[in-house]
């Protein structure tokens, strides 16, 4: 039997990044929203399973180990129904796919798939609750949580491997949380919001300028933006942040791969 070139795993030293989807709230044209794929090794996780994530993946999804949600935000998450579907509806299903997140992510897709301890859902998925302090291993990975500010339960997460340091901040406001990732080599965060602090509609988001600044209190090698709506002008954004950040920051573009 010849094997497809997309199913044929092969083995990178970096901890590389690859955006899936990075449009904040809701996906347009060419950017599906939140979504990633962290790899190292011959360990691929999902992170974020926003809308249009799940057919972007930049392999086949059985490649794909496990699955972190940051939250049960539908520009987050909605994307684990059609990998439900994908992997459960075929000749040969998928079984025991690890997923991690707050518990808050699972009942929200019970609610909407499937409940109960017999149900396919529970086949497809193997569920594990996380929250902040929560740590694990998965193939060549290691990953710590953190609780972040946010209006539902939200974790951030920090991603290890081959002696560098990734942390994305799923969706938040300024907090403690940062003083969980100080001295990291990249940060890859939300700014869902432009202008100055007071002009915020919702607290629990931040200016791009807020994400420059934390960045740089954390310490961070890098900066990257993601989660910046499609009615908002991303040239603005990075301005913005280069301004608090005092260097250059980067955008987190579908279908680019950056090397950690």
């Amino acid at each position: 039997m010849q094997l497809g070139v997309a199913r044929i795993r092969t083995e990178r030293l970096e901890v590389r990044l690859h955006v899936v989807g990075s449009s904040g709230t809701y996906p347009a044209p060419g950017r599906p929203a939140s979504g990633y794929v962290v790899e190292q090794g011959q360990t691929r996780v999902w992170c974020d399973a926003g809308p249009g994530t799940f057919t972007a993946l930049p392999f086949d999804s059985d490649l794909i180990d496990a699955v972190v949600i940051s939250h049960q935000h539908p520009d987050h998450c909605s994307d684990l129904a059609t990998a439900f579907h994908a992997w459960t509806y075929r000749p040969d299903p998928r079984n025991g796919v690890r997923v991690y997140g707050p518990q808050s992510v699972w009942d929200r897709l019970s609610d909407f798939l499937e409940k109960g301890p017999d149900s396919a859902l529970n086949e497809t998925f193997d569920f594990h609750p996380v929250s902040g302090g929560k740590r694990l291993e998965i193939g060549d990975l290691r990953i710590s949580f953190v609780d972040m500010n946010h209006s539902v339960p939200t974790v951030g997460s920090v991603w290890e491997g081959h002696n560098r340091t990734l942390f994305y901040t799923g969706d938040t406001g300024p907090g403690s949380w940062k003083d969980s990732a100080r001295d990291v080599d990249v940060v890859l965060s939300e700014a869902s919001f432009q202008g100055s602090s007071s002009e915020k509609t919702v607290e629990h988001h931040l200016t791009a300028g807020e994400a420059g600044a934390i960045a740089r209190e954390m310490g961070a090698g890098r900066l990257i933006l993601t989660h910046i709506p499609p009615h908002l002008d991303v040239a603005r954004s990075i301005h913005e942040a280069e301004l608090a950040f005092d260097r250059p920051v980067g955008l987190a573009t579908p279908g680019a791969a950056l090397d950690i």
